[in-house]
């Protein structure tokens, strides 16, 4: 479990440096989309590596956004509103959209190690 955990913040860890090495920021706002939609994809992939591993998804098997929330909301409703503000922030805002904010990038990065902390702390329990 340890080595899933690790791979999602490296992933989330990827996106922190595409956003301070590449994306350029400047009063709060990233002057190369590029890069913020790569560090978007970088940090909702570290989202998903953490959930596949919750959930026991076996490497190769692509599951819709849809079946995550389904078992989000059998498992905790808290993480499915973590996961939710995840998914509108990381990969439709920031992968999809490319909003330059800082503030929205922030955001959607704190609550990625918050739903890989939780992961983290939910298996070491089980």
């Amino acid at each position: 479990m340890e080595e899933k955990v690790n791979e999602a913040r490296r992933y989330v860890n990827n996106a922190k440096e595409l956003l301070r090495d590449k994306a350029g920021k400047d009063n709060g706002v990233y002057q190369d989309r590029k890069y913020v939609r790569l560090a978007g994809h970088a940090a909702y992939l570290g989202v998903l590596v953490a959930l596949d591993k919750l959930f026991d998804v076996k490497k190769g098997t692509r599951k819709s956004v849809e079946w995550y929330q389904e078992q989000l909301r059998k498992t905790d409703r808290k993480l499915l509103d973590s996961f939710n503000s995840a998914y509108d922030t990381l990969h439709l805002a920031m992968g999809y959209d490319g909003n330059i904010s800082a503030g929205v990038s922030a955001d959607g990065i704190t609550t990625a190690e918050n739903i890989i902390n939780w992961v983290e702390t939910r298996t070491a329990a089980a």
